[in-house]
């Protein structure tokens, strides 16, 4: 079933069917503010943190309520709507709705009693607070007396737990006050007398606010029970049946801010009103209100602003394949979704509620790899911060806070860390991920200087990036198992597989064998020999090792535990074949090309279905060992045997440096949103955004995904599109070309801007050939092969390459 289409041209995917499988959602913001709403206005809001700056309540797990409500009453006949089709859910039949999901805006409009209604929901560029802009058309042929209600319920602390749980605390220390066009909400409000500069127990003043610009406030609420009225919900609220809000406020209470304002409209007229919400004090609020006093032309130029900020960002790749929902998903879908993971990590969505006060270590350095051919300078930026919360023995942080503070942070060998980050012990794969990521950055923009720049570690001391990649190796060096694999320490990448700290996993042994190829290339470049030398003897000893303990006839398996266990062999009764260490083989560059071809066959045979390739089979169920905590999750979820959608991206990246451009594309189609979108019924995610899993062979929803928009999947998937499929494979000193495509595609087009030039890219496949390099030619002249050096480059180019 379809509830949607995607606008590509405008970059928006428009829900023409409001009743969807489940809230499909868009951010809103950056990392001053960020905002989540679903197509039926349903989500919340917080400042900086999603855990510590919440806004905004919302109820998880539950029917997408409360959120940014907007009522329509028609006080001739006292019918009422809402300008989403939820609150109040009229009738479909008589109220046709239509949301638009854009790049940093939604807009939702609505027609009903011959009422046309858009409501534009944004974080204005650079500015932390919200608007909810309201205009409203008169289609009738007579005048329309109207009454705009706007509905915000606040939290009552600013911590969502505190908020939610403890009550006895958290219902006694919010207050709300009614300043002329606004509801002003105070937290802790009896501590004003203290001075700015000091707080009562780390504790001192916040305050929010919710203020209407662009009409008169005709009545005001700052008390949700009031405003809801005993038995009723927000679908009827009592303050919105009977037109009038009652005029209250809050003491004790939960608290909310509602404004009502009456307007007449004219057969044919149009009013604009907006709404808008931050946590700002009561003086900043007042002046934010006062610049939409004329709110029409103040909003249409922000969002003008909001639109090109975001294209300037995305227009640095785009693409013009035989596949729509290929390019759908790398000029926007899958670009945006790449950078709400950069910006918000897992901290706060539907399904991750905020708590999480923090980067996860490795899934921020990985999330930063979806955005450097994008925006290289913010990757950078992020690059810094991880790197700085690194260790000085060469791990990383598990979690790094929010606050963090580099050269002053605890460790994991300070049991004050763990107490406070719940992270017990270092992971064997933190600190691994930085060398693709470091290396795609520097290849991106040949800043090969950033190699030499001194950043701080984490706990103490100092050293260039070169250094800190080089403590990363000796990390994994120093905690080696017995057989000489990297230790597991706490976990790697699966969490659900606990192999023991001196267990040994196959996945981080392919990860650190791929870093040392890295880091002798940066060796190299910086002529250090004698340990470009060490390397190499490294590498090779180690790649021997690997191959003698880990391929297994036609797969490679999936490690060792303590107890000397190897898990993911052929003879085992469950779990005998695992996916990433196919794929991982073949990125890491350990595997040959017999083994990889074998490797990538048995995955396509064993464990590919037509929603992706799941992540080992058989699922455990009666012959878990100890650590396969994958146990717990019912057959065909999530780590047993689910489809987990960050490994997609891997796989495609693997099938296609193998030059198997028809499978990789497989895979890509298999697990795109985009590509489900006319069986959203089965999805149920939204078709615009990827989740971390989708349900596997062995769950009787086979198909289901879950868990949407913060997930590693769209940095992973976007670097097998790029570099895998596309063939966009920047080193230090120029561009490699080398698609790996379905034979069908007989000509695509990319635009590119590489290190400051403009790359115009013919792709032509006469042969229909999957990949491989016929000809190249740039800006006239043939090249040797599929290699461009920058020295060749001007400002623009035009290359056309032959398969």
């Amino acid at each position: 079933m379809k509830y949607g289409y995607f606008d590509n041209e405008n970059r928006e995917y428009v829900i023409t069917n409001p009743a969807t499988p489940a809230p499909w959602v868009n951010y809103l913001g950056s990392p001053e503010y960020g905002a989540i709403i679903s197509n039926n206005a349903g989500g919340y809001s917080f400042a900086k943190s999603g855990a510590n700056g919440r806004i905004l309540r919302y109820v998880f797990n539950n029917f997408d309520q409360p959120g940014r409500y907007i009522y329509i009453r028609d006080d001739r006949s006292s019918d009422f709507w809402s300008a989403s089709w939820q609150p109040v859910g009229k009738d479909l039949a008589q109220y046709k709705s239509e949301c638009r999901h854009g790049i940093g805006y939604t807009k939702i409009s609505a027609d009903y009693s011959d009422i046309h209604s858009e409501a534009l929901y944004y974080v204005p560029l650079g500015k932390s607070y919200e608007v909810w802009a309201l205009s409203v058309t008169n289609h009738s042929d007579h005048e329309r007396n109207l009454t705009l209600s706007g509905y915000a319920e606040f939290t009552n602390h600013s911590n969502y737990e505190q908020d939610q749980v403890n009550l006895q605390y958290s219902l006694f220390i919010s207050r709300t006050l009614f300043e002329g066009n606004r509801i002003t909400q105070q937290i802790h409000g009896n501590l004003d007398a203290i001075p700015e500069n000091e707080n009562v127990d780390e504790k001192n003043v916040t305050e929010r606010f919710f203020g209407l610009a662009g009409a008169e406030v005709s009545s005001y609420c700052g008390d949700k029970n009031e405003f809801l009225g005993s038995y009723h919900g927000y679908g009827n609220p009592e303050g919105i049946v009977c037109g009038d809000l009652g005029d209250k406020t809050s003491y004790n209470e939960n608290s909310c801010g509602a404004l009502s304002c009456k307007i007449t409209l004219k057969a044919g007229e149009t009013r604009t009103i907006a709404f808008l919400l931050g946590m700002k004090p009561s003086s900043e609020a007042a002046e934010v209100i006062r610049c939409y006093e004329n709110p029409a032309p103040t909003v249409a130029e922000e969002l003008e602003a909001l639109k090109a900020d975001w294209n300037s960002k995305l227009d640095n790749l785009k693409v013009s394949t035989p596949s729509p929902e290929f390019d759908t998903m790398i000029n926007t879908w899958n670009a945006y979704n790449c950078f709400m993971t950069f910006i918000w990590s897992r901290a706060a969505s539907f399904i991750y509620c905020g708590l999480r006060n923090g980067y996860g270590y490795r899934d921020t350095v990985q999330d930063i790899q979806g955005i450097i051919h994008l925006a290289p300078e913010m990757a950078l930026e992020k690059i810094r911060f991880m790197l700085s919360a690194q260790v000085n023995n060469g791990g990383g942080l598990p979690l790094v806070k929010f606050t963090h503070t580099p050269g002053k942070e605890d460790t994991p060998d300070d049991a004050s860390y763990v107490q406070e980050t719940g992270h017990p012990a270092y992971r064997a794969d933190d600190a691994l991920w930085l060398f693709p990521t470091v290396y795609k950055y520097i290849s991106e923009t040949g800043n090969t200087a950033f190699l030499d720049e001194v950043i701080p570690f984490a706990n103490k001391d100092e050293a260039t990036v070169y250094e800190h990649l080089k403590r990363a190796v000796a990390f994994s060096l120093n905690h080696l198992g017995p057989h000489g694999m990297p230790a597991g320490l706490y976990a790697d990448w699966n969490d659900c597989l606990r192999l023991g700290a001196n267990g040994e996993s196959s996945f981080v042994a392919l990860q650190f064998y791929y870093a040392m190829t890295i880091l002798k290339i940066f060796a190299e470049y910086k002529k250090d020999t004698e340990y470009v030398q060490y390397l190499e003897e490294t590498q090779k000893a180690f790649g021997e090792k690997v191959q003698e303990l880990c391929w297994d006839n036609d797969r490679f398996v999936r490690g060792y535990t303590e107890s000397g266990e190897r898990i993911g062999e052929a003879a085992a009764p469950e779990a005998n074949m695992w996916l990433n260490p196919q794929s991982w083989a073949v990125i890491s560059g350990l595997a040959s090309p017999e083994q990889g071809d074998a490797a990538l066959n048995n995955v396509y045979e064993r464990l590919n279905t037509k929603y992706g390739a799941i992540l080992m089979d058989p699922p455990y169920h009666a012959h878990a060992f100890d650590g396969a905590l994958a146990v717990i999750y019912n057959q065909g979820t999530k780590e047993n045997s689910g489809i987990f959608s960050q490994s997609q991206g891997w796989l495609i990246l693997a099938e296609a440096l193998r030059g198997h451009g028809e499978r990789a594309f497989t895979y890509f189609m298999e697990n795109s949103p985009a590509a489900q979108n006319d069986c959203a019924e089965i999805r149920r995610l939204e078709p615009y955004c990827y989740g971390q899993f989708t349900e596997g062979k062995a769950s009787k929803h086979f198909g289901r995904s879950h868990v949407h928009w913060l997930t590693g999947t769209a940095s992973t998937v976007m670097v097998g599109c790029v570099e895998g499929i596309l063939g966009l494979r920047p080193d230090l000193e120029g561009l490699r070309l080398s698609p790996s495509v379905p034979k069908s595609w007989k000509h695509f087009e990319i635009e590119k801007v590489f290190r400051g030039k403009q790359l115009h890219i013919s792709v032509e496949n006469p042969d229909e050939k999957e990949s491989g390099c016929c000809s190249l030619v740039l800006n006239g002249q043939k090249l040797a092969d599929n290699y461009i050096p920058e020295n060749l480059l001007q400002d623009k180019n035009e290359v056309i390459l032959t398969l």
